[in-house]
């Protein structure tokens, strides 16, 4: 029986791992990104894993695994972001680096189960081809609400669009590793 649940938390244990060593390597520098900047950031890696899946070629060694990672972690770093009071320092320590990305972490992993018993993990059925695309929509979503200035008159704001990402990519992940363990 899929644990998903149990293959989530891995998945985040290990995206928070990286972000954790990157905050050891480069501080809190991402606290500089603007919304938008972090927007281009995961649209970037998005764009780059759509090249990979419609051409089978790549010239760089980062996997599209790794680009999914960066997607949560940035994603994360976004929820961070607009959580974060607007005079709060650049530098956090590594142990307020930490907790800030568990806090925004386990939020977004409660809208993962709330939406997961109302959609009952029709996720499963997606292939790794419409994750992209969805993350694709999501910030395009979000840089036409940055642009309207944040206000939206139906539609959900910005955190919303970023929980998804994330979700989605952490979403991949688990494909990723399943058909890993089919091969083995």
């Amino acid at each position: 029986m899929i644990n998903t649940l149990e293959q989530y938390r891995g998945i985040v244990s290990a995206c928070k791992d990286l972000y954790v060593k990157k905050a050891k390597d480069y501080g809190t520098s991402w606290r500089v990104l603007r919304p938008i900047s972090i927007v281009d950031q995961i649209y970037i890696k998005a764009w780059r894993i759509r090249q990979i899946q419609e051409t089978g070629e790549q010239k760089i060694g980062d996997s599209i695994e790794s680009e999914f990672v960066g997607i949560v972690n940035y994603g994360i770093i976004a929820v961070i972001q607009n959580g974060m009071p607007a005079n709060a320092p650049i530098d956090l320590s590594e142990a307020e680096a930490r907790q800030w990305y568990e806090v925004k972490a386990k939020e977004i992993e409660d809208l993962m189960l709330q939406k997961n018993h109302d959609y009952g993990e029709a996720w499963r059925e997606l292939s790794q081809q419409s994750f992209v695309d969805l993350i694709l929509v999501k910030l395009l979503r979000i840089k036409q609400i940055l642009a309207n200035e944040g206000q939206t008159i139906v539609s959900e704001g910005v955190d919303a669009n970023f929980h998804d990402i994330v979700n989605y990519g952490i979403f991949a992940l688990i494909k990723i590793n399943e058909a890993k363990n089919d091969i083995a």
